[in-house]
């Protein structure tokens, strides 16, 4: 009599065990991809690749004789009322001068509105050669209703590439960018039928 009451014991706490498992996987999983986001934006930006810029934060020691051509490339995804454009289509420059370029945003709606740039720079091999001081990219940009702005990066094109054999052929590099909307938090609504802005109590 107490052989089958063991046996389904030993089942469901084999069942219970799997269960737990499978949740477990799950939880990992989901975790997983939140984080793969961010740790895909930080190796990029640490490496390079997919031809994304690096960070730094001053200019280098020497500039060299040999000049590069910069286009400028601006785009704007669906959803955000902007016009967006570079102030100039395109720049020569030494590499190792340190430049400093304006993008020109205006907010067309009657709203305000925020927007982040994604960023990267073709070819995609001189991603880890072509470096930021400083950019309107680092940030979210919020704009008022029809605000005009005039938004600068400050860039150089790091001496180390002249030492890359595959990049002597090098005459261009386009540095292009794409402002998406960034989706703001709907203000609370107290019990009189008030609303109250984000981050306010």
């Amino acid at each position: 009599m107490n052989a089958p009451n063991t046996r389904d014991r030993l089942k469901r706490r084999r069942d219970l065990k799997v269960a737990g498992a499978c949740a477990a996987f799950v939880a990992v999983m989901v975790a997983a991809s939140y984080a793969a986001v961010p740790l895909y934006n930080w190796f990029c930006r640490t490496t390079g690749f997919a031809g994304t810029p690096q960070i730094v934060a001053a200019g280098p020691a020497n500039v060299l004789d040999r000049k590069i051509v910069v286009r400028f490339d601006a785009n704007v995804s669906g959803g955000l009322p902007w016009r967006f454009e570079p102030e100039q289509t395109s720049v020569e420059l030494k590499i190792g001068e340190v430049v400093t370029v304006n993008y020109i945003v205006v907010n067309e709606s009657a709203r305000e509105t925020v927007g982040q740039a994604s960023y990267n720079v073709s070819p995609a091999t001189v991603g880890a050669y072509f470096s930021k001081i400083n950019c309107f990219c680092f940030t979210e940009q919020r704009f008022a209703p029809g605000e005009k702005r005039e938004m600068p990066v400050v860039f150089f094109v790091d001496p180390a590439l002249a030492q890359d054999s595959e990049q002597d052929d090098l005459t261009t590099i386009t540095l292009s960018y794409t402002m998406y909307p960034v989706r703001q938090p709907e203000p609370r609504r107290l019990e009189n039928g008030a609303r109250v802005a984000p981050g306010r109590s």
